[in-house]
């Protein structure tokens, strides 16, 4: 059986850890794991199933030999490396938003649009925003049952989805303390109706991630989608409240039938014993949870739902791996 030579690229971040520890129980036969990090962090250590393993400073002759590379580091480093480990022959699975719109990249989340992986095989594939992820898992099933034909979304995403800076900053701030913050105002007690920088139109680049990489996944490239995007006061677990304007009308009933025969959605969704999901339980999961299905009864075409998941494993490590898994078991075998 090959074993696999992976690297990852930013291991130290709070993506690359949490994929350090997923990989770690995943039944995967690994040969060697490769931990990257920038120059200021470069001879930090990682453990990784009984080794310690110390991470280096990405260089010329550090990766050549791998069979593929977990990118989960900022856009400006995934694109300046991701086409040398590209030439040299390693796959690329990467996380940033880099790549993600480019055109003949596929965007995945395997459980829907898992055949964009081939084959032929792909030297690059992009993992889509942690939100735009749990959002279209949910709209999928539905697309397929009943078509869709506009979209609104109001997402709830925790400050782990601004790294560890924004981690600090709520913790910090929730003992009264001051500091370097990723946020123009407190985040503690507070909400902010902010992710990400604002484009000329008003909107964020956050909200237009979720429009554009809904459309390219669904394979929809005029589906409507309108978003407003919220920073909450959570440490992690993104939520995400959508009104989906659907072709034929689905009773609630239908729709908690057909989400829960879903791969990857777990239906929450019994309002009399207050069973519906939150960032806290979804914490440490690795699926998407889904709940408050309703039909509206003014207008019986609209379905409104509330979906969670923990932004750094579904919306970032857990999706990323099981990419790879994909391949390998649609016949990659890597070099």
């Amino acid at each position: 059986m090959k074993e696999w030579k992976i690297g990852v690229v930013g291991a130290l971040g709070l993506v690359g850890r949490v994929l350090l520890e997923i990989l770690e129980k995943r039944d995967l036969p690994i040969g060697e794991l490769r931990p990257f990090t920038s120059a200021r962090t470069a001879g930090e250590t990682v453990t990784f199933r009984g080794k310690v393993l110390q991470a280096r400073e990405l260089e010329p002759g550090s990766f050549e030999d791998l069979d593929v590379a977990f990118f989960a580091i900022g856009d400006d480093i995934s694109r300046e490396w991701a086409p040398r480990f590209q030439e040299a022959g390693v796959l690329v699975i990467d996380k940033s938003n880099a790549f993600r719109m480019e055109e003949g990249v596929p965007l995945v989340v395997p459980e829907i649009n898992g055949e964009a992986l081939g084959p032929p095989f792909p030297s690059l594939v992009a993992s889509p925003n942690c939100t735009t992820i749990q959002l279209a898992m949910v709209l999928h099933p539905l697309r397929q049952a009943a078509g869709l034909r506009s979209v609104a979304v109001a997402t709830y995403q925790s400050v782990s989805g601004s790294g560890q800076k924004g981690m600090e900053a709520l913790e910090r701030e929730s003992r009264g303390e001051e500091g370097e913050s990723p946020y123009p105002h407190p985040i503690f007690q507070n909400v902010l109706p902010q992710c990400d920088g604002f484009l000329p139109d008003g909107s964020t680049k956050e909200e237009r991630k979720l429009r554009d990489e809904t459309r390219k996944i669904l394979g929809l490239p005029h589906l409507p989608v309108t978003a407003l995007a919220v920073r909450v006061p959570v440490p992690v677990g993104h939520g995400v409240a959508a009104f989906v304007e659907l072709e034929q009308p689905l009773t609630a009933e239908v729709a908690r039938a057909l989400l829960a025969r879903s791969p990857g959605l777990e239906v929450w969704d019994d309002p009399q014993t207050f069973r519906y999901p939150t960032p806290r339980a979804m914490a440490g999961r690795d699926g998407v949870a889904v709940g408050r299905i309703r039909q509206d009864p003014d207008r019986p075409e609209v379905l409104s739902f509330f979906a969670v998941a923990d932004n750094l494993r579904k919306g970032a490590a857990t999706n990323a791996l099981q990419i790879f898994e994909t391949l390998v078991a649609k016949g990659w075998r890597g070099r």
